[in-house]
């Protein structure tokens, strides 16, 4: 009896000894848990399962929401940076003003109301009057002679303007351009830093273009014609206008800041997206939730440059820029920001378009059924044409995440090393990768078809590879034999 109290006493104290654990753990003995503990158990991973989604939800979030917010920002560094960087990137922006209506129209009226200015057609009419007087002509004839100031005003207007116009829609104007926004690029570099000088300038909030070259021109031709006043043109006139503003400072500040992180901030905006991608719970919804927040952002952006637009066209003096020459400037001058900008935008979409279509959605199921039975069809009716696959079919087939991977990958890596992507090189690159892949789905089709047999009742494709058995069609059974060792 003692003896037995002894045992009773030392199993409880190697009951008291034994840890206890934070939550319902299988016993040392290995026994099954019973029901009330299986459930504490499973209350308790699902709890921290959803606590560990929370936070993982949270961080993505946190994650994305940078991303939308710099992406507009990002693409308005990366064309400011390729403006200021590139120079023919820069020519090729400016040249088409000089081949618009509105501006050569402005230019005309320009230099074709300073030539006119210079010339006194009252002193004209006056030497006119006195040559008839001298002459012996009537009184009344004289005392009319001013009469004909407004036709001759006309017709001097007329002929500077039918010169001028000749010159400035000629294609030695719009060399004269080019040549003189390439010479000017380092300027413009200079502009944005608030020091311009040369060709271009940066004064009182505005910034004109020093287009005395093509000035130099006109007037040489006007000489020629016989104006000879068309030399007096003043300096002041060799500058046209290309943006005027009263935040011209503050511009420049931002645009100095673009500059900067033109290289760096869409490095930052595509970590930040991945991360967040990766670190939401489900990376399928994290990549579509990154690809519409991205493209919404690129939608307020386009709808920014239009209202900045119409203020920027509403703020020009009349006196400074006919409205319509502000807005063929401004749109010029931002038609590749709009051009990036739609390009997101579009990239944007495709995201969201093949996170849907790998998703479990019943019309993405359908669409890729119905790419599959395709792909099947066409691969079937090639190998029945004789044309299939064999081992490199059958190895498409067993790798198909691979190969998708690979082309998807090869696509958007060609688009992250094309020179200024635009939405028609998006469509091309996607056409490519959507045949290529189309392609491979009927070669791995057309290698996993079952060979044909001959007249004989054998295999006709021998890289389908060697049978185990044949068919002894030579016997009356036609039954399967062993098929003897390859003594060679």
């Amino acid at each position: 009896m003692g003896l037995l109290v002894e045992r009773r006493k030392d199993h409880a104290m190697a009951t008291s000894a034994t840890p206890v654990s934070d939550g319902p753990e299988r016993p040392d003995d290995k026994r099954p848990l019973a029901a009330a503990e299986r459930a504490e158990y499973e209350r308790l991973r699902r709890a921290a399962a959803v606590r560990h989604s929370r936070l993982r939800t949270a961080g993505a979030s946190v994650l994305l929401l940078l991303a939308f917010l710099l992406a507009p920002l990002g693409v308005v560094a990366v064309w400011a940076d390729s403006e200021v960087s590139d120079a023919d990137r820069y020519v090729e922006t400016v040249d088409p003003l000089a081949t618009e209506p509105a501006v050569q129209n402005m230019v005309i009226d320009r230099l074709t109301n300073r030539v006119v200015s210079n010339v006194d057609v009252d002193q004209v009419t006056a030497a006119l009057a006195t040559a008839l007087a001298n002459t012996g002509a009537p009184p009344i004839v004289v005392d009319h002679a001013d009469a004909l100031s407004g036709a001759l005003m006309n017709a001097l207007t007329a002929a500077v303007h039918q010169v001028v116009q000749g010159a400035v829609t000629s294609d030695q104007f719009a060399q004269a351009w080019e040549n003189a926004n390439r010479r000017a690029h380092a300027a413009v570099v200079k502009v944005i830093t608030g020091q311009g000088s040369s060709a271009v300038q940066a004064t009182d909030n505005t910034i004109v273009l020093d287009i005395g070259t093509v000035v130099d021109n006109v007037q040489q031709r006007l000489v020629d014609t016989g104006f000879e006043k068309a030399g007096n043109i003043p300096d002041v006139d060799r500058q046209i206008v290309l943006l005027q503003t009263d935040e011209l400072q503050t511009a420049q500040g931002a645009m100095r800041l673009l500059d900067i992180l033109g290289t760096w901030l869409p490095v930052v905006i595509v970590v930040l997206a991945a991360l967040g991608v990766w670190l939401a719970p489900s990376h399928r919804i994290g990549l579509m939730v990154a690809g519409i927040g991205i493209g919404v952002m690129m939608i307020v952006l386009l709808v920014g440059l239009a209202v900045l637009r119409q203020l920027y066209v509403d703020s020009v003096p009349p006196g400074t820029q006919p409205q319509d020459a502000a807005a063929t400037i401004f749109d010029t001058l931002v038609r590749f920001l709009r051009d990036s900008t739609r390009t997101v935008l579009v990239i944007a979409v495709i995201t969201v378009v093949a996170g849907y279509l790998y998703g479990p959605g019943r019309g993405a199921r359908a669409i890729r059924s119905g790419a599959a039975r395709a792909t099947g069809a066409t691969g079937r009716a090639v190998a029945r044409a004789g044309l299939r696959t064999g081992g490199a079919g059958r190895w498409l087939a067993r790798h198909s995440r691979l190969t998708t991977g690979i082309v998807i990958g090869a696509g958007a890596l060609a688009l992250a090393l094309w020179n200024y992507p635009t939405p028609a090189s998006i469509a091309l690159v996607l056409l490519i990768v959507v045949v290529t892949l189309a392609l491979l789905g009927v070669l791995a089709a057309a290698g996993t078809q079952p060979t044909p047999a001959g007249p004989d009742g054998g295999p006709t494709d021998a890289a389908a590879g060697p049978p185990t058995t044949l068919t002894q069609t030579g016997s009356s059974r036609g039954r399967p034999v062993d098929r003897p060792p390859d003594s060679g």
